[in-house]
């Protein structure tokens, strides 16, 4: 085989292990994604068997991250990435970790559900709740396909939905606590949906961090800690 036959191979192989990488990761999302929908599903129609389904498969993402970091720090010390390919490893790991936090707080709902389960449903039936674990769980879904696509548009606007997220939590902040000034004997309730509600906003925060990853991954910017108004003024310079 000639030398330039032999770089391309050596090429063909490291997209490969790449793309590979890629999909895993993807794969990982899909358990996370599933865990989500089911935590919520579970708090909200009080279904302790699915909670403990939910923090059971905590395990497969813990596995799943340590899977990938460690396919993550092969490729870096045989291939040695430079530039996008860099950056990608980056992402990846950066990802993967967001992702395993994610699984963390779809735990915390699924747990929360089990003690909620065993109160008093409230008349709105955790319709606020619900409202809110949709939401994150289609920035999950969309963040995982602006990474799956490259695509710093689909992150942005995946990006913009956290606000809306924010705004839901601390109006059923302000519920909780009006309830429990109204009604002692509710406050452990009142917290657990407030520890809730916590999870899930967080969810979201960490769906926004991934399509942060997305953009320093096509862009080569790093767009941590400043607004949506500031990231899309970067992009345009």
């Amino acid at each position: 085989m000639s030398k330039n036959n032999s770089g391309l191979h050596i090429s063909q192989q490291f997209n490969a292990e790449l793309e590979e990488i890629r999909s895993h990761v993807l794969s990982m999302g899909g358990l996370v994604e599933e865990q989500i929908r089911n935590a919520v599903q579970s708090l909200v129609e009080g279904d302790v068997s699915l909670a403990e389904l939910v923090m059971s498969k905590d395990v497969e993402v813990n596995k799943a991250e340590v899977s990938i970091d460690e396919e993550c720090t092969h490729i870096i010390a045989r291939r040695q990435p430079a530039a996008t390919d860099l950056r990608l490893i980056i992402s990846v790991i950066k990802t993967i970790t967001d992702l395993e936090r994610i699984g963390d707080q779809a735990e915390r709902v699924a747990r929360m559900g089990t003690r909620l389960a065993e109160v008093d449903r409230p008349k709105t039936n955790y319709t606020e709740l619900q409202n809110m674990g949709e939401r994150v769980a289609k920035m999950v879904h969309g963040a995982l396909d602006a990474f799956a696509r490259s695509d710093v548009e689909a992150a942005i606007k995946v990006s913009k939905q956290d606000d809306k997220v924010d705004q839901e939590y601390d109006g059923l902040m302000r519920q909780c606590l009006t309830f429990m000034m109204e009604d002692p004997r509710k406050i452990t309730q009142m917290l657990d949906i407030m520890w809730a509600a916590r999870a899930i906003e967080r969810i979201g925060d960490h769906a926004k961090n991934i399509c942060e990853y997305v953009i320093y991954l096509v862009e080569g910017k790093d767009v941590r800690h400043i607004t949506i108004e500031q990231i899309e003024d970067e992009l345009k310079a």
